[in-house]
């Protein structure tokens, strides 16, 4: 019995009747309609509703029309069915609706129709195993009568009418196991002929026989010629084996006719079986042309690697290429049946994995997605809530960093995201517009306030260096006062009006100094006058003054110490460097009056 898709016979050899024994004629299967259509039932959806229907209209048959390629067939488009998993192959998920069976009765009853079937078959082929084993029985025991009637030489003719009984009976007994069948028909072949040359009956009698036989010959010799040229060379191969099962029933015919008959049905059968082995040869090259096809379109699917696919735009496009292969695939005919299955498995495995795969990539991109949106709608919210902010500074510092932050964000939906983006962008665009404009007002004032310095600076210039100590302070208070009731001025010049600013206060305060150099060194020439003669007071003033000198000293180590812990590179950095140096100055100045002093002192005692 056949197992594959395609039609196919598995010949089997027999004996013609009359035939030479090296003249043997191979017997064929019969191959089953179900069969022939296999191609057509792989090609329509099924599910497994329709298989147990099938096997329940399978079950129903007797045991004799049940092919085990039936029960096969159904079997493995059952695994087939309830093993996949449904992605977008229509032709295995038809008729349902997530793909998957309800539940494991399906499963038990469709298994249970099998069982019951297969329990049938098995015992209906071993009745029928114990039948042929009688049949031999009984034919054998009927050739070995006729055997001993062609050997009773003297009664032939009195025997004559066992002998067709015996004819009859072997005809009318059934089928023998395959593997004693050409050995039995050669033997009750030569039982027959040995009675026949033997017969000494009238001769009107034989050939009345002879002639009979020669007619039923002549017209299936001319049966096998006209079926050699059947274009259904199958059912002509099948139908020749039932002409060599009619041949081997006829009797004998004359003989000196028998090898000419024999040799002119053999060349019609021979012929039949060349096509046939033709359609064969030709069927096994297009199953490898279709072997190749399928293992191309299986590298094809392999190349298409799911791992690499990172975007919707990716997915798609490699959907496309799969269902382009798949209806290439379907396109394709059958392979060998063995290598055909195999590669229907590989193909069946790489189409899963690439729709599970692809299901997978968008359940969790819209899981992602979600998360997305939720991140980009609590920027927006803050952007919103923050737009009206007047603190600048710090309010443009949360707006560049929710701005870098949105850039980090992955995809959202589309429809939302554009939504979304909307609002944020628009609530940027408010707060930048609403600094811009303030930026402008602050300009035009800091400028206002840069000419307002200028003026005070200007102020402080004009001050004679020689006005009086209450000029110089109250010009100082006065522009102190201004100064810092004056806002800031044009980031641009504010160091440079610093400079000139402190350059003017320098200046007083060096005036201011300087006058204040000039009376303390008045009061002290008056003091030493009034100590000249008493050495004692002269001695005890200078060790004060070299103690107040020392400390101005260790004052000025002090500061220059701490100007080397400070940097130049920054603006604050840069102004406490400016008002060091402007105190070291100061108490150098101090020194030297110190010094000066010291030396009258000296030169008095």
């Amino acid at each position: 019995m056949r197992d594959r898709a395609q039609d196919e016979i598995t010949p089997m050899p027999t004996t013609p009747l009359d035939a030479p024994a090296a003249d043997v004629m191979p017997a064929q299967t019969t191959e089953s309609a179900a069969e022939r259509n296999t191609a057509a039932h792989e090609q329509t959806p099924i599910t497994v509703e329709s298989l147990i229907e099938s096997a329940r209209e399978l079950a129903a048959k007797d045991p004799a029309d049940i092919s085990g390629d039936e029960v096969r067939r159904l079997r493995q488009q059952f695994n087939t069915l309830h093993k996949a998993t449904p992605a977008e192959e229509p032709e295995l998920n038809a008729d349902s609706t997530d793909g998957e069976f309800e539940a494991e009765p399906l499963v038990d009853e469709f298994q249970a129709i099998l069982d019951d079937v297969r329990r049938r078959k098995a015992a209906w082929a071993e009745e029928q195993e114990k039948m042929r084993l009688r049949n031999l029985e009984k034919k054998n025991a009927i050739i070995a009568e006729i055997a001993q009637l062609a050997e009773d030489t003297d009664n032939v003719n009195r025997t004559f009418p066992r002998y067709r009984e015996l004819v009859e009976d072997f005809n009318a007994t059934g089928d023998v196991p395959p593997t004693e069948e050409t050995a039995l028909w050669k033997r009750f072949s030569d039982a027959r002929e040995r009675f026949s040359d033997n017969l000494k009956i009238n001769k009107e009698l034989r050939d009345y026989d002879f002639k009979k036989n020669l007619e039923a010959k002549q017209e299936l010799i001319e049966e096998a010629r006209k079926i050699s040229e059947s274009d259904d060379i199958i059912e002509a191969y099948r139908r020749l084996g039932d002409l060599h099962n009619d041949w081997r029933r006829i009797g004998p015919v004359a003989k000196e006719l028998r090898d000419q008959l024999w040799d002119e049905f053999k060349t019609a059968s021979t012929e039949i079986r060349r096509r046939y082995q033709e359609h064969f040869e030709a069927r096994k090259a297009e199953e490898l042309k279709n072997e190749q096809e399928k293992t191309a379109l299986c590298e094809a699917l392999e190349a298409i690697s799911p791992e690499s696919l990172n975007s919707a735009q990716a997915w798609d496009k490699a959907t496309e290429a799969v269902k382009e292969i798949q209806e290439k695939w379907r396109a394709t005919g059958f392979a060998a049946r063995k290598i055909n299955n195999t590669l229907f498995a590989r193909y069946r495995a790489l189409c899963d994995n690439f729709f599970e795969q692809k299901a997978k990539y968008f359940r969790e991109s819209r899981e992602a997605q979600a998360a997305n949106l939720a991140a980009k709608t609590a920027i927006t919210e803050k952007a919103e809530a923050l737009k009206d902010s007047t603190d600048w500074r710090s309010a443009g510092d949360q707006f560049i960093a929710m701005q870098k932050e949105w850039k980090t964000i992955g995809n959202t939906p589309r429809r939302q995201g554009e939504e979304l983006w909307k609002r944020f962008i628009a609530a940027c665009d408010y707060f930048f517009d609403q600094k811009k404009k303030q930026g402008n007002d602050q300009r035009q004032q800091q400028q206002a306030n840069l000419k307002a310095k200028r003026e005070i600076i200007e102020a402080l210039d004009a001050v004679a260096d020689d006005a009086s100590r209450e000029t110089i302070i109250e010009a100082l208070k006065s522009s102190q006062q201004k100064w810092q009731e004056t806002g800031h001025v044009p980031f641009k010049e504010k160091d440079k009006i610093y400079d000139l600013y402190h350059q003017a206060l320098d200046r007083l305060r060096s005036i201011l100094d300087r006058q204040q150099t000039r009376r303390s060194m008045d009061r002290f020439e008056s003091n030493m006058a009034g100590m000249e003669g008493d050495q004692q007071k002269l001695y005890r003033e200078r060790e004060r003054l070299a103690r107040a000198a020392e400390a101005k000293k260790q004052e000025i180590r002090t500061y220059e110490n701490n100007i080397g812990f400070l940097s130049s590179k920054s603006k604050s950095g840069d102004s406490m460097l400016k008002e060091f140096q402007r105190r070291i100055d100061r108490i150098k100045a101090e020194l030297d009056s110190l010094n000066e002093k010291i030396r009258l002192l000296d030169a008095k005692i």
